[in-house]
C-alpha cells in the first residue's frame, strides 16, 4: 500500500499525475515493446499462479466472511482455467494489429494540401470494476496496446488479487523499459477513490465501467469525464412473417438461454401475428425444456395458456434470468416501434428471408449492434472480431457497440504541404 493513501484525494491526484507523464510515453512505444509487455505478462501470470492463487483466496476468506453470495464468489475465483484465460487473453492482444499511427482517408485538396487522419490513443483511461480481477489484467491489456496509461479501481472485495495481478503488470513493463505507472491499481477501498477518479478531468480522457447497473449509473451520474458505458441491455428478437421457422426458433432459444446473466441475452421476443399461431406453440415447448417463466400480451396468452399477462414494466425489463416478455405485433413497423419505444439501444435481432425487411430493420433500428437471422448472443467484441472488448457502448459518440482497440483511440487530421499558403 502506497504511504499516501490516508489522504485519499492527494493519492488519486498523485496517480492521475504519474499516468498522465506515462501515457505520452506509452503514446510513442513501438508496436514491438508492447507486444513485449503483454507476452512477457502472460508468461509472469502462468509463473506466478500459485501466488495469485494464495492472494485471490485471502479475497475468497473475505468474501465468505461478509456473507458474498454463490454467484459473487463465483465471479470472484481465479481458477486455473480462467488464469489461464487471462494469460491466453493478452497473447491475443499481442497479435492484434496496432491501430496507433494508422492513417487513413488521405485526399488531395485543390488547394495543393494533402488531408487525412492518423489514430492517436485517448491518453488515461480510468476504468472502475467489480468482482472480477480477470478484468485487471484484460482491460491493461487493452489500454497498453492501443498506446494508453490505465487507473483501475476494482472492487473491495478483490482487492488482494488486482494488487497482485498489477504487480506483475508492473514487473512486465519495467522489464521492457516503459513506465510501471503505465498501468496503476488503485490500492484504497475508500469509495472516495471512486469520486476522485470520475473527477480527474485534468488528467483522465474517459471512463470505462464495468459492472451491475448501480454502478454504471452511479458513474454515469457523478462523472466530469466522458463515459462509456452502455445502462441496459433490454435485447428483442423479432420474427418476421417471411421468416424460416427452424432459424427461428434455433435464434431464439440461443439468445435467450445461452446465457441468462449477460447484456446481450434476448429479453423480448416480437413475432408477427401472422407466424404467431402456428410457432408460438412451438417456441413455448423449447422454453418449457429450460424452465424459462414466459409473460405475454393478450394475444400470446391465448395461445399459450401458462404464460403470465406481462404489464407495461416487462417491456423495458432487463430479467437477466429465465425470464421473457413475449408480444405479438401487426407489422414490421410495429415491432420497430416498439423496440424503438422499450429497447435499450444495445442489440437488435430480426428473422426473416425477406431481403427488404432485412434492409428496413437494419437502417431503422438504432441500436449499436442490429442483426440479420443471427443470435443477439453474438454482439461481443471476441465475436466480432476485435479480438477482446473493455466493454459496450449504446452511445453514440466516439465509440459504439463492442469498444475493442479502435474503441480506445481517436483520430487527429494530418496535413502534408510544400510551402503551400492559403489564397
Amino acid at each position: 500500500m502506497n504511504d499516501n493513501t490516508n489522504n485519499v484525494h492527494e493519492y488519486m491526484q498523485a496517480l492521475g499525475q504519474q499516468a498522465t507523464a506515462a501515457a505520452r510515453a506509452m503514446s510513442k512505444a513501438s508496436t514491438a515493446y508492447k507486444n513485449a509487455v503483454l507476452e512477457d505478462l502472460a508468461a509472469r501470470i502462468i509463473k506466478q499462479q500459485t501466488a495469485l492463487v494464495e492472494a485471490n483466496s485471502l479475497d475468497l476468506e473475505a468474501g465468505r466472511a461478509k456473507g458474498l453470495d454463490a454467484a459473487l464468489l463465483d465471479r470472484l475465483e481465479l481458477t486455473p482455467a480462467r488464469i489461464q484465460s487471462m494469460a491466453d487473453g493478452l497473447v491475443q492482444i499481442a497479435a492484434l494489429q496496432d491501430p496507433v499511427g494508422e492513417i487513413s482517408n488521405m485526399a488531395s485538396r485543390p488547394s495543393g494540401i494533402q488531408v487525412g487522419q492518423m489514430r492517436v490513443p485517448l491518453g488515461v483511461i480510468g476504468i472502475i470494476y467489480e468482482s472480477r480481477p480477470n478484468v485487471t489484467a484484460d482491460a491493461a491489456g487493452l489500454c497498453l496496446k492501443s498506446g494508453n496509461a490505465v487507473i483501475l479501481r476494482g472492487g473491495s472485495e478483490a482487492i488482494h488479487s488486482n494488487q497482485a495481478i498489477g504487480k506483475l503488470i508492473q514487473q512486465a513493463l519495467k522489464q521492457a523499459g516503459l513506465p510501471e505507472t503505465a498501468v496503476q491499481v488503485v490500492a484504497v477501498t475508500d469509495r472516495q477513490a471512486v469520486h476522485e477518479l470520475l473527477t480527474m478531468d485534468q488528467y483522465v480522457s474517459v471512463i470505462v465501467p464495468r459492472g451491475g447497473k448501480g454502478l454504471i449509473k452511479r458513474v454515469t451520474t457523478d462523472a466530469t469525464i466522458p463515459v462509456i458505458k452502455h445502462l441496459d441491455g433490454n435485447c428483442h428478437v423479432y420474427i418476421d412473417e417471411q421468416a424460416d421457422y427452424d432459424k427461428a426458433i434455433a435464434i431464439a432459444v440461443n439468445a435467450k438461454t445461452h446465457r441468462y446473466g449477460v447484456c446481450n441475452a434476448m429479453e423480448t421476443l416480437l413475432i408477427h401475428q401472422s407466424t404467431a399461431t402456428e410457432l408460438l406453440p412451438k417456441l413455448a415447448q423449447c422454453f418449457a425444456q429450460h424452465e424459462v417463466e414466459l409473460r405475454g400480451c393478450e394475444r400470446v396468452c391465448a395461445v399459450i395458456k401458462q404464460a403470465q399477462m406481462a404489464n407495461n414494466d416487462d417491456w423495458y425489463e432487463e430479467y437477466l434470468a429465465p425470464v421473457l416478455a413475449i408480444k405479438v405485433v401487426d407489422d414490421i413497423e410495429q415491432a420497430i416501434d416498439h423496440i424503438e419505444m422499450y429497447g435499450s439501444h444495445h442489440t437488435d435481432v430480426i428473422v426473416t428471408e425477406n431481403f427488404s425487411a432485412a434492409q428496413k430493420f437494419l437502417r431503422e433500428v438504432d441500436s449499436s449492434s442490429v442483426m440479420v437471422n443471427a443470435s443477439s448472443r453474438f454482439a461481443d467484441g471476441f465475436e466480432y472480431g476485435l479480438g477482446a472488448e473493455i466493454g459496450i457502448s449504446t452511445d453514440k459518440i466516439h465509440a459504439r457497440g463492442p469498444v475493442g482497440l479502435i474503441g480506445l483511440t481517436s483520430q487527429k487530421y494530418i496535413v502534408f504541404g510544400d510551402g503551400t499558403i492559403r489564397e
